[in-house]
């Protein structure tokens, strides 16, 4: 298996379709490892912050996450804060089940490495609590806020063929390079009216 796979892009069917669960005995077999291996270099290669198995063509329920100082870089203090954004070891997840704790939701930014080069706002669950198995298939926890809450949304949305594209405020889509020139500095109430979005104009919102 090479160590960095072909991310699929939007429109790619295994994106779209729920997937299957892992057992114990596969997350323990060879084949698995090599998989966690190459998704973790794929991930830090494009970079991201997260990446679930569809988007290298595996219709499984796991995922690896990891969002490391050097990503948070190019924000400014008052930016991480806002975003609650802490650097996030390296872990994965099977099977997760995702449960809401705070429900209000936040707007931010959002991109996919399934969507490549573009941005949009999505509202996200400020906290969420999620249980499944690690690498070794033992049961874990995770209880995020802020901007750990959004990777896990974002990422177990993969696992039930839901893209952020379903989810976003649409008429914020936008290319990376729009974002860059227009919008990076300014808040998102202010995105918010100078596009001239309002709750009608959010997208259909998966399951």
């Amino acid at each position: 298996m090479p160590p960095v796979l072909k991310i699929v892009q939007a429109g790619d069917p295994v994106l779209r379709r729920r997937a299957r669960p892992l057992s114990v005995d596969e997350l323990a077999s060879p084949r698995l490892r090599e998989l966690i291996t190459a998704m973790r270099d794929t991930m830090r290669d494009a970079p991201g912050v997260g990446l679930a198995a569809p988007q290298i063509g595996e219709s499984l329920q796991l995922v690896v996450i990891e969002d490391p100082p050097e990503l948070q870089a190019p924000l400014t203090p008052e930016q991480r804060a806002e975003r609650g954004r802490e650097p996030v070891a390296f872990h994965v997840l099977a099977n997760p089940e995702l449960v809401v704790e705070e429900a209000e939701p936040v707007e931010f930014f959002e991109g996919c490495l399934s969507v490549h080069d573009h941005l949009m706002i999505v509202p996200r669950a400020r906290r969420v609590r999620v249980t499944g198995l690690d690498q070794d298939g033992q049961p874990v926890v995770k209880v995020a806020s802020g901007w750990y809450a959004r990777i896990l949304q974002h990422e177990i949305d993969h696992l039930h063929g839901v893209l952020c594209v379903d989810r976003m405020l649409s008429r914020s889509f936008m290319p990376m390079a729009q974002y860059q020139r227009f919008w990076r500095s300014r808040s998102i109430a202010e995105v918010r009216a100078e596009l001239g979005i309002s709750d009608a104009t959010r997208g259909t919102s998966g399951p």
